[in-house]
């Protein structure tokens, strides 16, 4: 209150507005009941304990069939019901089922179909987020799938082996969507057997978990809500699920374990690492395996990045994989915009005799340099509010067109006093520096989407995908969902030599 003498709340020293200090403590009132989950309980409870009991379910493994040398795979957009809290069933979307979807795995030079039947009452798409792909099988909202229709979209699998997913993105409902439970994994996997990866645990659901995490707003009745006031990140649950499941327990029967963790969230950010600080290995990033193992003792995952990291167990024991209060750079107070919780996700439990593991290679994957910056395409974006470079989107409008394998050096600034991140389609791309600072050692390997922090700037270097389309474009956006849906997302086309390059003010060559 003006007179009052009480200093207002500040950012790098900045008084932060009126409408940043009301959304912040908007934030930090959705944030204070989670520990995590709120069964029974309606946002803005003081929630008990979780119990964790549950055992974590495995989705379903769907390696699609041949059809004329073609991968193929079959996947229906439903609605149903899923329970959060027994006995409460809550209005759910799922692929194939009610909630979630299976886990897509197909190889490195693969021929992959998808035939997709949306037999949703709404419109929707399916995004492969992460895949190097042509724009016209991509995903994005320019490819809408109507009720009662179908598509199937294909091409050739031409990247290293990563963990991807796939979800929905119609544009302006894409946060409902996957909050409803459209989401599952993409495997990729190499064609060769031996090598430094295959001494990593790839027994799918017994030593190789799919870890997708979600945190969820459930009313009283176990039902999922979103926030109706809003809030600069969008809606934030009050509930921690993991592959659907709230207090999940996963039972242990090797000595080491591989999580591939998902973040799957609207807006949370996570920063996984165990209750008791034991240390681990993270093998790869969104894009595919790291260089060499990195032993750390938490990792941060902003919404759609993704980890795949090993644990060490011993015979009988148990710990809590657990999220702490993840690092949102310069905001003041501390815990507004979903920072300043810890909160458990899984429990791994270990049987009283665990079988042998084979022991982490050295080195896992060769990377290669990032892409030339020297005679690169520089392209400047800034992130406020609900726009990139002053601009929300507009479905007809190509902010930038480019050279198919062109090389491509984007710098990327946050003015915001809350965070953001961005994701690129089409592309797995390198984090080249933060601020002028190397990149921390687990975002140094092939990335989609990276976090971007309060009066931050990331510069990346990538090349274009090598497909050209003059008509469907690719997308790049904040990939918190309520900042995409309310128009936070640009797009391009990828042309041959002679139209790419124009159409961007902010666009310049180097060299």
């Amino acid at each position: 209150m003006a007179g009052s003498g009480a200093p207002r709340p500040t950012l790098d020293g900045v008084p932060l507005t009126r409408r940043q200090l009301l959304r912040a403590t908007a934030a930090a009132a959705i944030i204070a009941p989670l520990v995590p989950a709120v069964a029974g309980c309606a946002p803005g409870e003081v929630v008990p304990k979780t119990q964790f009991g549950a055992r974590l379910p495995i989705p379903p493994l769907d390696e699609g069939a041949l059809d004329d040398g073609i991968r193929t795979f079959r996947l229906a957009t439903q609605a149903g019901t899923h329970e959060f809290v027994p006995g409460q069933p809550a209005q759910t979307m799922g692929y194939n089922g009610a909630y979630l979807g299976p886990t897509l795995r197909a190889t490195r030079g693969e021929r992959v179909r998808v035939a997709i039947d949306n037999r949703l009452p709404d419109a929707t798409t399916v995004h492969f987020h992460g895949m190097v792909l042509p724009a016209a099988t991509d995903g994005g909202p320019h490819a809408m799938i109507e009720p009662g229709a179908s598509t199937a979209p294909e091409w050739t699998v031409k990247q290293p082996a990563a963990t991807l997913w796939y979800h929905p993105h119609p544009h302006g409902s894409t946060e409902k969507q996957v909050g409803y439970g459209l989401a599952g994994l993409f495997i990729l996997d190499e064609p060769a057997t031996d090598g430094p990866a295959a001494a990593l645990p790839h027994t799918y659901g017994v030593d190789d978990i799919p870890l997708v995490v979600q945190d969820r707003r459930l009313d009283a009745d176990g039902k999922i809500t979103f926030d109706p006031a809003g809030n600069s990140l969008g809606t934030l649950g009050n509930s921690i699920a993991a592959n659907g499941t709230l207090g999940a327990v996963l039972p242990v029967t090797t000595d080491r374990v591989r999580l591939r963790i998902l973040n799957a969230s609207a807006g949370r950010w996570f920063k996984f690492g165990f209750a008791d600080h034991r240390r681990f290995h993270m093998v790869a990033s969104d894009g595919g395996l790291l260089a060499a193992p990195l032993q750390l003792d938490a990792v941060q995952l902003s919404p759609a990045e993704r980890a795949e990291i090993v644990v060490e167990m011993k015979p009988g024991e148990s710990v809590m994989l657990r999220s702490f209060a993840p690092d949102l750079g310069r905001v003041n107070p501390p815990d507004a915009f979903g920072g300043g919780k810890d909160f458990d996700v899984v429990r791994l439990d270990a049987a009283a005799s665990l079988a042998p593991s084979a022991t982490l290679p050295a080195m896992l994957a060769a990377l290669p340099a990032p892409a030339d910056t020297t005679h690169a395409t520089a392209r400047s974006l800034t992130f406020s509010g609900r726009q990139i470079n002053g601009k929300t989107m507009d479905m007809n409008r190509v902010d930038f067109t480019a050279a198919p394998g062109g090389s491509e050096v984007w710098f990327v600034d946050n003015v915001n006093a809350y965070q953001h991140n961005l994701h690129i389609h089409g592309v797995q791309f390198r984090l080249l520096d933060i601020d002028g600072n190397p990149p921390p050692p687990e975002r140094a390997g092939w990335k989609d989407t990276i976090p971007l922090l309060p009066r931050e700037r990331n510069r990346i270097a990538f090349r274009m995908p090598p497909y050209a389309d003059a008509e469907h474009p690719y997308m790049y956006h904040c990939h918190l969902l309520t900042h995409e849906d309310e128009g936070m997302m640009g797009q391009f086309l990828v042309e041959d030599a002679g139209t790419a390059g124009s159409g961007a003010p902010s666009s310049h060559q180097h060299g």
